[in-house]
C-alpha cells in the first residue's frame, strides 16, 4: 500500500453488502466495461489496490459502481464507494432541451468519457417515478424566438426517415455525428419556437423524440450502451410532452429492450407492465402487440414462463385484430407481424424452446426484405442459425451462417461484430469435429472482423 493512503472503507462496506470476492468484482467490472466498448484487464489485485486506497483510472470508477449496482440490486454511485464524483450529469434532468444540447456536444466533440459511459441498470426504471407535469411546465416556459409550423415538423420526420433507412442498410456507425448534430443544432431550437396550435407543438416534440430515439439506437448498435441509454431517456422525456400515454409507453419499451439485450432484467418487468398500463385503450391494437411482446421477453428473462406464454398469445391476438394505421414511432420498428415474430423467437430462445423459436424467426424473415432491412435480416438469420445449431443440425447451421455473413459485409454495427465473434468461436469447435464448411466459414468471419 502506498504510504499515506487510507483504506477505502466505503468500498469495503458495499463489497460486504454484495457478498462478493475480489475475483467476482473484477470479472463484473470487465463485463461492464466491455458493454461500453472498452477492454479492461481488471484483476483481483486491482480490487485489492482500490480497497487499500488506490484510485482507478479513466472510466473504471463508473464501471465499478455499475457492477456493484447489479450485485446489490440498488443504485451505487462512485461517491458512495469513495471513488469520486458521479460522472457526466444526471440521467434525467428537469430541462430535457438543455440535456439534448449537452448530449449533442458530447457526441460531436467525441468526449471519450461520455462515449465510454457505462449502461446503468438503476436508470432503466427512472420513468417509473418520472413527474412529467413539472418538466412540462419548464418546457412551456422555455420559449425562444421564431415560429415553427407543420412544414418544419414534416421536414424533421422526412430527414429522420432518411437517416433511419441508411441506418438499416449501413449500420449504426454510419452518419452518427451528422444525425446528432441535426438534433442538437436544428431540432432543439425548433422546440423552443412558437406554434400555431398545441397539436403542432405536440407533433414537433414527437418528431424530436423519434430522432433522439434513432440517435440512441445508433449508439446501441455500435456498442456505446451508456450513451444510448441517455438518448433513450431523453427520448422518453420528449415523448411525454407529445403523448404521455402512447409515445411515452413506447419509449419505456425501448429502455426495456436495451436492458434485455444486455441481459440486465432488473426493472424490466415493472417497466413493461407500466408501459402496457399507460397505453392500453389509448393506442391501436398492433402497437399494443409490440408492447405485449416486450412484456413477454421481460417475463421470459426473469423466469416467469407462464406469464411469458400468456403475453405471447395476447401479442399474436393483437396483431391479428389490428388493421388500423400505427403511429410513426411504432412504425419505425418495421413490419409489426415480423417484429412480433422476431421477439417471440427471442423469448422462446430464452426459455430454451429452440424448435418453436426457429419457427418464429423464419416467420420474421418473410417480412424483412434484404434491401430495406439488411442489418436486421442478417441478425435474424443468425438467430435462426443458433436455433438450428441448438437442435444439432450443424451442417444446416453452417449454411445459414454463410447467408448471415453475406448481409454483414460493409455494415458498421457492433452487434454484427459480436455475431461474427460467435461464428468464429462456434466454427472452431465445428472444424475440430469435422463438420463440412466450418473452417472456411471461420476464416470468412475472421476476414470480415478485420475490417
Amino acid at each position: 500500500m502506498t504510504e499515506g493512503k487510507l483504506p477505502n472503507r466505503r468500498l469495503v462496506a458495499v463489497l460486504e453488502e454484495a457478498g462478493c470476492t475480489y475475483q467476482a468484482l473484477a470479472k463484473a467490472v470487465r463485463a461492464v466495461a466491455a458493454e461500453a466498448g472498452e477492454t479492461l484487464r481488471t484483476s483481483p489485485s486491482a480490487i485489492h489496490s482500490w480497497v487499500a486506497g488506490g484510485t482507478p483510472t479513466g472510466r473504471t470508477t463508473s464501471y465499478i459502481a455499475e457492477a456493484l449496482t447489479r450485485m446489490v440490486q440498488r443504485k451505487v454511485t462512485p461517491s458512495e464507494i469513495g471513488l469520486g464524483s458521479d460522472g457526466i450529469g444526471e440521467a434525467m434532468t428537469p430541462d430535457p432541451l438543455a440535456t439534448a444540447a449537452d448530449l449533442g456536444r458530447l457526441v460531436m466533440f467525441r468526449r471519450r468519457d461520455f462515449l465510454a459511459l457505462a449502461f446503468s441498470t438503476a436508470s432503466v426504471g427512472l420513468p417509473l417515478s418520472y413527474d412529467h407535469r413539472a418538466v412540462a411546465a419548464t418546457l412551456r416556459a422555455a420559449r425562444g424566438g421564431g415560429r415553427a409550423g407543420a412544414n418544419e415538423v414534416a421536414t424533421v420526420r422526412q430527414l429522420t426517415e432518411s437517416f433511419r433507412t441508411a441506418d438499416d442498410r449501413l449500420g449504426g456507425g454510419h452518419g452518427l455525428s451528422t444525425v446528432t448534430s441535426y438534433l442538437a443544432d436544428t431540432v432543439v431550437p425548433m422546440l423552443q419556437a412558437s406554434y400555431p396550435s398545441d397539436d403542432v407543438r405536440r407533433s414537433a416534440f414527437g418528431a424530436a423524440a423519434e430522432l433522439a430515439t434513432l440517435v440512441g439506437w445508433k449508439h446501441h448498435d455500435v456498442g456505446r450502451e451508456g450513451a444510448a441509454q441517455r438518448f433513450y431517456l431523453l427520448g422518453f422525456q420528449l415523448a411525454c410532452e407529445a403523448d404521455d400515454a402512447g409515445h411515452g409507453a413506447w419509449m419505456m419499451r425501448a429502455l426495456t429492450h436495451q436492458a434485455l439485450d444486455l441481459a440486465q432484467p432488473m426493472h424490466c418487468v415493472d417497466m413493461a407492465e407500466a408501459a402496457l398500463a399507460r397505453a392500453r385503450g389509448k393506442v391501436d391494437r398492433r402497437t399494443e402487440a409490440l408492447l405485449l411482446v416486450t412484456a413477454a421477453r421481460a417475463y421470459g428473462a426473469t423466469g416467469h414462463r407462464k406469464d411469458a406464454a400468456a403475453a405471447l398469445l395476447a401479442a399474436e391476438d393483437a396483431v391479428q385484430a389490428g388493421d388500423d394505421g400505427i403511429p410513426t414511432y411504432a412504425a419505425a420498428s418495421g413490419p409489426v407481424a415480423a417484429t412480433v415474430a422476431s421477439h417471440t423467437g427471442r423469448t422462446l430462445s430464452e426459455m430454451k424452446d429452440h424448435r418453436a423459436a426457429e419457427h418464429h424467426y423464419r416467420t420474421a424473415l418473410k417480412g424483412r426484405g434484404s434491401r430495406v432491412y439488411q442489418r436486421v435480416r442478417g441478425l435474424t438469420i443468425a438467430n435462426v442459425a443458433k436455433s438450428v445449431a441448438a437442435q444439432h443440425r450443424h451442417e444446416e447451421a453452417v449454411h445459414l451462417w454463410n447467408q448471415c455473413l453475406d448481409l454483414m459485409d460493409g455494415v458498421a454495427s457492433d452487434r454484427n461484430r459480436k455475431e461474427l465473434e460467435t461464428v468464429r468461436s462456434t466454427m472452431a469447435v465445428y472444424a475440430r469435429r469435422g463438420i463440412p464448411g466450418a473452417a472456411e466459414l471461420a476464416q470468412r468471419a475472421a476476414d470480415l472482423t478485420s475490417f
